[in-house]
């Protein structure tokens, strides 16, 4: 790391009696590892604590031993918090007064799975957006009514606070919150090494339904490659029905189906991650990223940018661009951009 750069963002995995493997391996894995081979430089600083030295997993599936104690949470710029199945069992009060500190001094927190649970009953969600696991949304309305749940989503970005659904809902929002931090680029990298879908959109169903297909192959595939190196062109839903040779009727179901999203709004997100790419290599000259990435006007991809990632293009590329002459890169401040609203007239 050249000398005088920031540390890399701390991040902080609480684990606790009887947490799920699963999600502690998924914070593992797209905070954890080591990334200056791939990537020239190293994320984040990660850590695992917990409130007892020897910590029984799942199930009592192994014991967790050998990581930091609570003192540790008290250091996070990002705190993920404990998930376990025994969702109606009280957390002890030592995490939830980490969790309540954390919280008070301005860390952000996320909550992976039942993790929502942790975080309601630390009171930190009351007002707030949050989602979690479909199989509890009853239960977690009955005793948090406070919350504002939304139970038919991957994740949820409420700014300092954010939430997963399940398990593999728990990669989705690691990526994302990699591409909050560190852009586009840095997000790929991470999924390509996960071999795992770069960006599924958090408002995308938990579930969705995948029939056992009558036809040989329905498979989007051909169409969202070929889609994907003419995004400077107009395309309509017409045009990818026409080239997947079905009607835009059948396109739409089709993308309901494997996607949970819609031709168009899978377009633009396409978009708007190639101007991504784009500002995060330096290119400054907005009305040509506009038109290369398909999304026609300066205005409109600022809009566009600043409801996805609230940020004005040149904040983007200053922040996720080409670092200045000693290498370095703006401090992360442990509160990721709130998403903004609708842009005004």
């Amino acid at each position: 790391m050249p000398q005088g750069s920031p540390q890399p963002h701390r991040v902080v995995v609480l684990v606790d009696e009887n947490s799920n493997p699963f999600e502690l391996g998924c914070a593992t894995e797209v905070f954890g590892l080591r990334r200056r081979a791939e990537l020239g430089r190293e994320l984040y600083d990660f850590r695992l604590c917990s409130p007892e030295p020897a910590t029984p997993m799942r199930d009592g599936f192994f014991t967790l031993t050998g990581v930091a104690d609570l003192a540790a949470a008290e250091t996070a710029d990002t705190l993920i918090v404990p998930n376990r199945p025994d969702v109606g069992v009280p957390r002890r009060p030592a995490v939830l007064d980490a969790v309540r500190r954390a919280h008070a001094r301005g860390a952000r927190l996320v909550g992976f799975c039942s993790g929502a649970f942790t975080l309601a009953e630390a009171g930190v969600l009351d007002g707030r957006r949050a989602t979690a696991h479909w199989q509890w949304a009853d239960a977690f309305r009955t005793r948090f009514p406070a919350v504002r749940l939304e139970e038919n989503v991957l994740f949820v970005d409420d700014g300092d606070i954010l939430t997963a659904a399940g398990s593999a809902a728990a990669l989705d929002l690691g990526l994302h919150i990699v591409r909050r931090d560190h852009g586009a680029d840095a997000a790929n990298a991470v999924s390509r090494r996960l071999v795992f879908a770069a960006h599924r959109d958090g408002g995308q169903r938990q579930f969705i339904e995948r029939p056992v297909p009558d036809a040989p192959d329905e498979s989007l595939a051909p169409v969202l490659a070929w889609a994907q190196e003419h995004l400077d062109e107009p395309l309509t839903v017409t045009a990818l029905a026409a080239r997947a040779a079905v009607s835009p009727a059948t396109l739409h179901r089709r993308f309901r189906a494997q996607l949970g999203t819609t031709p168009l709004a899978w377009l633009t997100r396409e978009r708007l991650a190639l101007a991504c790419r784009m500002l995060e290599r330096g290119e400054s000259r907005l009305p040509l990223v506009a038109r290369r990435t398909g999304l026609g006007t300066p205005a409109n991809l600022r809009a566009l940018l600043r409801r996805e990632t609230g940020l004005t293009p040149s904040a983007y590329r200053r922040r996720f661009g080409p670092p200045d002459p000693d290498g370095n890169r703006p401090a992360l401040n442990g509160r990721m951009p709130r998403p903004a609203g609708p842009p005004g007239p």
